[in-house]
């Protein structure tokens, strides 16, 4: 968050989200050749996961954010006799961070809670699958700084909130004994940003602001190693988002949340049930 003489919440789903969900699960062809019992293809079925990660979120110039999060995640996924597919994921992180800045303070509180619907198809290629898809999904982060770093500078909480369309393809290979090497490659359409920042935790007399954020992307790599049951995973995602509008605070100041990165990068073990 930034003020001059110029920061964090999300309302509504972009019909562009819903309209992308609707499109990839209706897909289908004729003719599709028959899938051998041992082929690579999209699993259905349901997972639940635990990730340990490390995170870090900058304002260039300005602050970090920066630590170790313990994560939990699940997902369902449906798999047509024509081999589309959808899938539904959610996942839960949350670490105690360190906030260098206007000073520093540490043991910062942070959590995030992400949904993801996404919706594709598998296309064999020889021994291999690949399988594009598109979605819809939401972010919500919040991290608690209310305190006073070390050169006495009073913090506030924030939330984040993200809006945004999924664009990936996973290709899988297989390997022996039923386990099978799928790395995933994907792009995030960045929709729509809103911040919140509770500027009257400070008691400074300034109110609370939410700011809009209209421009960036992500993206996000993983390779999984699917056994029959098990499934690990390295991963990371990263996001960067321009400045946001402008928004007044009261006392004559306007503030606006600034051009950020966000990079997380961990390993996730899944069992499917």
């Amino acid at each position: 968050m930034r003020g001059g003489g110029g920061s964090h919440l999300g309302l509504g789903v972009s019909a562009a989200i819903i309209r992308a969900g609707e499109w990839a699960v209706a897909i289908a062809c004729d003719g599709l050749p028959a899938w051998a019992e041992d082929s690579p293809a999209t699993r259905s079925g349901w997972e639940a996961g635990a990730q340990l990660s490390r995170y870090h979120y900058e304002e260039p110039g300005t602050m970090w954010l920066e630590g170790t999060r313990l994560g939990a995640s699940g997902a369902y996924t449906a798999v047509t006799p024509r081999r589309t597919f959808a899938r539904l994921e959610g996942r839960l992180s949350y670490g105690k961070l360190e906030y260098e800045g206007s000073g520093v303070m540490t043991n910062v509180p942070d959590y995030s809670v992400e949904v993801r619907l996404l919706a594709g198809r598998d296309y064999a290629a020889g021994s291999m699958v690949w399988s594009p898809y598109v979605g819809g999904g939401y972010r919500y982060l919040y991290n608690d700084l209310r305190g006073v770093t070390s050169t006495g500078a009073i913090g506030y909480r924030r939330e984040s909130n993200y809006f945004y369309l999924p664009l990936g393809v996973t290709l899988r290979m297989p390997l022996r004994e039923g386990w099978v090497l799928a790395p995933q490659l994907e792009y995030d359409v960045f929709v729509r940003g809103v911040q919140r920042s509770y500027l009257s935790d400070t008691g400074l007399g300034f109110g609370d602001a939410s700011n809009q954020q209209n421009s960036g992307y992500g993206y996000r790599v993983q390779v999984m190693f699917e056994g029959p049951r098990w499934t690990i995973s390295p991963w990371m995602h990263y996001w960067k988002v321009k400045d946001s509008d402008l928004q007044p605070v009261g006392l004559g100041i306007v503030v606006y949340e600034p051009e950020n990165w966000t990079r997380e990068a961990g390993i996730e073990l899944r069992y499917r049930f």
